[in-house]
């Protein structure tokens, strides 16, 4: 009954690092995977060689199904500051059809509990971000009640990404800290997305530590965005019209 259907936190050459991949490579993966949909996400320009803003620009005019597979193409934002700043300006980012918010350390240093807090709060703010990159990572402690909390108001998705989980992941042991974001949400019956993070097409579709925590918390799934896109698809509409 369920079956992994989409992937939409992955990374091509674009992305300035770890892939030389295009979009096509990527696409094969996704077929190979026996995805539905495919979204490409390439890091923002504040990422050292990331995508710069004509990239982003020229996104929306790019096919909208390749090799059988639907494509979206979003963005991972950089969150620059703790008040939350995005790499990209607005009106790029009202193009895309999704965009992921993400704390990187090259970009933001870590904080306090406090500051990593409001770095993500405020980000989620912007009507723009649909998605709340691996704030699993252990190097930037946060309160996951008051994030789930402005995430749920403001109609953000919190993803479990399974790079983060891999056990060569460089984000530090986040077991915990998925299990805290998988526990609150089951408790508010709030729903997740699992990515990938595949930077190049070797992990597109490959969600094998993710799904193993959610067959651990015991989390329900009609609840994991991935198993329907047709529920994701409604999820990102219903936001742009609420925008």
């Amino acid at each position: 009954m369920f079956s992994i259907e989409l992937d939409i936190h992955t990374h091509t050459i674009a992305s300035g690092h770890a892939s030389t991949a295009t979009i096509t490579d990527m696409v094969k993966a996704a077929s190979a995977a026996h995805l539905k949909l495919l979204g490409i996400s390439d890091h923002g320009p504040a990422t050292l060689g990331g995508g710069k803003p004509s990239y982003f620009r020229s996104l929306p005019m790019a096919a909208r199904k390749r090799l059988g597979i639907n494509m979206l193409y979003g963005i991972e934002a950089n969150i620059t500051d703790y008040n939350g700043t995005l790499d990209l300006e607005d009106s790029l980012l009202a193009g895309l059809d999704y965009v992921i918010a993400s704390i990187h350390k090259p970009v933001l240093k870590p904080g306090t509990e406090a500051e990593n807090t409001k770095a993500y709060l405020r980000a989620m703010e912007n009507p723009f971000v649909s998605i709340l990159g691996h704030c699993d990572d252990v190097k930037y402690p946060v309160d996951y009640l008051a994030i789930i909390k402005s995430a749920m108001e403001h109609q953000v998705i919190l993803e479990i990404n399974n790079s983060s989980l891999s056990p060569d992941g460089y984000r530090g042991d986040t077991k915990f800290n998925d299990l805290m974001i998988l526990n609150l949400c089951k408790h508010f019956h709030y729903p997740v997305l699992l990515s990938s993070d595949s930077h190049g097409p070797e992990h597109v579709g490959d969600f094998r530590y993710a799904l193993e925590l959610v067959e651990q918390a015991e989390f329900p799934k009609e609840l994991v965005l991935n198993y329907s896109t047709n529920e994701l698809m409604s999820w990102l509409e219903k936001r742009k019209v609420a925008i």
